[in-house]
């Protein structure tokens, strides 16, 4: 009689055992699917600006004065924030972002700008719309992002 009652409670505890990791598969897969929709979002966003960068840095090139444009962006995406901002270094400039707050480390997705400029900026989800800026500074295009303002959280 003790074996058979052991092996049921072996049986219990594997069907247990099968049972918690099915569920944490299934959790981790809905999470998953879940967070596509919000990254190619982010990635819309991300191509949505740097176009408009493009456009600031082809009209300064064309006449060498100022220009700036209002972007307006969402303030989350899905139910989570979002950052943006502009980057550089000595051959590239770029645009880059990440879904949560913002963190030194952690970039999700970058966006290479065609043209050479130096950059400064970011931009938070939830602050209004975003304010891009172009000029020439001396030989070197200048793109600043900033936020313009309005509703925040």
């Amino acid at each position: 009689m003790p074996s058979i009652a052991s092996s049921y409670l072996y049986t219990f505890l594997a069907l247990t055992t099968v049972s918690i990791l099915l569920v944490c598969s299934f959790s981790l897969y809905a999470s998953t699917v879940r967070s596509l929709p919000e990254i190619e979002q982010l990635k819309n966003i991300l191509d949505h600006v740097a176009a408009k960068g493009n456009e600031l840095l082809t009209l300064v090139t064309a006449t060498n004065s100022t220009a700036r444009t209002l972007v307006q962006l969402p303030s989350t995406i899905g139910h989570q924030d979002y950052w943006i901002r502009v980057r550089n270094d000595t051959s590239n400039a770029w645009i880059e972002g990440a879904l949560g707050q913002i963190s030194e480390n952690r970039t999700t997705y970058r966006v290479f700008l065609p043209r050479k400029a130096s950059t400064s900026g970011y931009y938070m989800g939830g602050y209004g719309s975003a304010m891009l800026e172009c000029y020439m500074n001396g030989s070197i295009f200048q793109l600043n992002l900033n936020s313009a303002g309005g509703a925040s959280k």
